[in-house]
């Protein structure tokens, strides 16, 4: 087995503890943003387990790469990630958005170890990781930012303000992601909001495009991982991602957004759970 192989095998190791603890946490809760969490669970993965340069021991460490859950509502699958490397003690992942706790619904980077970016308002996070790329531009740092946004957040005028402003400025240490899982609050973007032909929009907006299936840890990494140049137009990956993405029963919801659980669903989930901690044994 080659070197490769095996930083894939482990990237999805990877996957499968935060999908596990993600679900554990919501189900533990009673409540929460199922759907856009799984779906960008393969994405965390392979960041958090490979790509970007960090040090849980020092979450200010100046050289690290930056993240930004545009998306805030899958704040807790970034919690679960950050557990899993070390930011925090795990068991913590138990107290998500109760009285006192240090992980809220949507991330806080004044409460929670390793958080670089408050956000949860939709539309704001792709501006504040704008800043952050100028910042090290201007400076001449190497620090790379890394922002997922949700395909229903591109709804909001903020993000394509935010996109032409990157591409004017050439921000090539900053990569997008877009997670394409097709649905939203209020339900499916056809039926929102058509979003026409994102590629090409963002063509047209100035970027390089990737489209990748959201749960393609070997494309997605191969995507991402090499330093870009100042000759080369930041880059937006567009995940071809499924809201409940990994988990079978949340996947064949009509909708899986947001959840509140009846015990029927909560029976569902933790087969689904009992399912992935088999996978440890």
């Amino acid at each position: 087995m080659n070197n490769v192989t095996t930083e894939i095998g482990e990237l999805r190791a990877l996957a499968r503890a935060i999908r596990l603890e993600t679900l554990k946490a919501l189900t533990g809760l009673g409540f929460g943003h199922y759907g856009g969490c799984m779906s960008v669970v393969e994405t965390l993965a392979v960041l958090y387990g490979e790509v970007m340069r960090i040090d849980p021991a020092d979450p200010d460490w100046p050289e690290r790469d930056y993240f930004v859950l545009s998306k805030g509502h899958a704040g807790p699958a970034l919690y679960s990630t950050l557990a899993i490397k070390g930011y925090f003690p795990q068991d913590q992942l138990q107290t998500l958005n109760q009285n006192g706790t240090r992980l809220p619904s949507h991330p806080d980077r004044l409460r929670t170890r390793g958080v670089d970016a408050t956000t949860g308002s939709l539309g704001q996070g792709v501006s504040i990781a704008a800043g952050m790329a100028l910042s090290h531009q201007l400076a001449g740092r190497r620090n790379r930012v890394f922002c997922i946004l949700g395909d229903g957040e591109l709804n909001e005028g903020q993000c394509w303000e935010a996109f032409q402003f990157i591409a004017h400025h050439n921000l090539h240490n900053l990569t997008l992601f877009i997670d394409y899982n097709k649905q939203q609050l209020d339900g499916t973007l056809d039926e929102v909001i058509k979003p026409f032909d994102l590629a090409a929009k963002f063509s047209a907006f100035g970027f390089d495009v990737q489209e990748v299936r959201g749960d393609d840890i070997a494309a997605i990494r191969d995507a991402v991982l090499p330093q870009r140049s100042g000759e080369q137009r930041p880059l937006v990956v567009i995940l071809d991602s499924i809201k409940g993405q990994g988990v079978a029963y949340l996947e064949n919801l009509k909708n899986s957004h947001h959840l509140r659980l009846t015990p029927d669903v909560q029976a569902e989930i933790e087969k689904a759970i009992a399912s992935l901690e088999a996978a440890y044994v």
